[in-house]
């Protein structure tokens, strides 16, 4: 059985080279790779190639266009519990077969389920390309579930929820902000779902999403590495082609949407277990999907010039100048199909109070709010986020995240191609602009982790 994990994968881009200038570390960037090949199926699967020919390997990835946010309420962690099963078996290949055969042949597979998405990966040699393309055909539609199987995976789950949120403060702190963020969305709710959720699930609710959303119309196979599209349309079509469209799924996925924030809200957890105390904020913000033009790259430079490494204007300030904490950062979760989460995360030296740590961060906002950031440091920025980019090239299993993590969250192939390019125009006005409209404070969930010092009270006896 291979390792579950809940993901995120961000766009990012694939398609460009950099040179450095005389005048400094400027990034010119080209697009030079070929455009992956696309086509789509009478039955509505989308298929993206992405030819590699450096190595003899090939990565296969399904993914799913539903995720944790498409259950049902009171289902929560459906998503996931159907991630776990789908590695059950179907009539033609028992339970462990696929598996089986990936180890055999020196391949690797994995799965993950998000927001928004629910995938499925094997990378092995080229040659084994259609006996896992086979295996996932026969998966879409071919799983057989039986309570002797799926009682004893919902235990597994339990137990992954136990050592991953229950038995995590820093895991149980966001779970708790997320919720606070989201009072109407359903990225509220935990991925992995909730504790008293998941125990109720069972097998008629996982054949039911099951059956809901698992169809070739709902979902993308991206394939990366040594292959050419002239021998993969022939493979997909003999696999796939006989799969029915499952028509009852919309065509664009409508979810409840928030209010208008109107206020800020703040959690606090305490455990005992804490052994770093810290502080996160998350703001909601737009996705790339949902912003409006410019918006979606200038939060990702403004991401990078508050907390991208020890440069940035988070860590100069409680790191450095201050020495309020050990380390400080800041994200922008850009890959989502409704809006999503731009975060600080900052660990706090001991005995540093929380107040001078706020006050720093409320400092460094207010100040790229007001004004513009310096050229030299939006160009060293840029410069970082296109050259990850770059470096990205080389591994094809992270090039078929992108592409699928994208297309399954309202973004095309040219969206991703041309991110680059969107980087490098963001302008110091784009930056200061977003600071001011999307880290206000009223958009803000801020999340307090502390030790929990208090004696622990025995129970009396009678």
């Amino acid at each position: 059985m291979p390792s579950h994990r809940a993901t995120a994968l961000f766009v990012a881009a694939l398609v460009c080279t950099t040179s450095l200038s005389s005048s400094g570390l400027r990034a010119q960037t080209t697009v030079t790779s070929e455009r992956p090949a696309s086509f789509t199926l009478d039955n509505g699967l989308q298929v993206v190639v992405i030819p590699d020919h450096r190595t003899p390997v090939v990565t296969q990835m399904t993914w799913y266009k539903t995720g944790s946010a498409d259950e049902t309420p009171g289902k929560s962690g459906l998503a996931h519990f159907l991630e776990h099963l789908m590695f059950k078996g179907t009539a033609k290949h028992p339970a462990g077969e696929f598996s089986q055969t990936v180890r055999r042949v020196g391949g690797s597979e994995n799965a993950f389920t998000s927001v928004d998405y629910t995938g499925y990966y094997q990378r092995v040699p080229r040659e084994q390309l259609p006996t896992m393309m086979e295996f996932e055909a026969d998966r879409m539609t071919g799983l057989i579930l039986k309570d002797e199987d799926v009682l004893p995976e919902r235990d597994v789950v339990l137990e992954e929820y136990n050592m991953r949120v229950a038995n995590n403060p820093d895991a149980r702190l966001t779970e708790q902000i997320m919720a606070a963020l989201y009072l109407n969305h359903p990225y509220g709710r935990p991925v992995i779902g909730w504790h008293q959720e998941i125990e109720k699930l069972d097998r008629e609710d996982a054949l039911a999403f099951y059956k809901r959303f698992y169809a070739p119309n709902n979902a993308i196979l991206v394939i990366a590495g040594d292959v050419d599209i002239k021998d993969i349309r022939p493979l997909v079509e003999k696999n796939f082609s006989l799969i029915p469209a499952q028509h009852a799924i919309p065509e664009k996925r409508i979810r409840p949407q928030e209010p208008m924030p109107a206020a800020p809200r703040t959690v606090t957890l305490s455990d005992p277990r804490v052994e770093q105390s810290g502080l996160r904020r998350y703001y909601l913000v737009p996705s790339a999907a949902t912003a409006a033009a410019g918006d979606s790259p200038a939060l990702d430079v403004l991401a990078q010039l508050m907390g991208g490494g020890a440069n940035s204007y988070l860590y100069r300030a409680l790191v450095i100048d201050k020495g309020l904490a050990i380390s400080a950062g800041a994200d922008y979760q850009r890959t989502a199909l409704d809006p999503s989460q731009f975060s600080i995360s900052v660990a706090s030296k001991q005995g540093v109070e929380f107040a001078p740590i706020e006050e720093a961060i409320d400092k460094v906002i207010a100040d790229l709010a007001q004004n513009t950031a310096r050229a030299e440091d939006l160009e060293r920025v840029k410069t970082q986020l296109i050259a990850e980019a770059v470096y990205a090239q080389d591994d094809q299993a992270t090039l078929a995240g992108w592409y699928g993590g994208a297309l399954t969250t309202g973004l095309s192939i040219d969206d991703i191609r041309s991110w680059p390019d969107r980087i490098r125009a963001v302008t110091a006005e784009q930056v200061r602009d977003a600071a001011a409209k999307w880290l206000d404070k009223k958009r803000s969930v801020t999340g307090y982790l502390i030790k929990d010092t208090a004696p622990k009270h025995k129970e009396k006896r009678s």
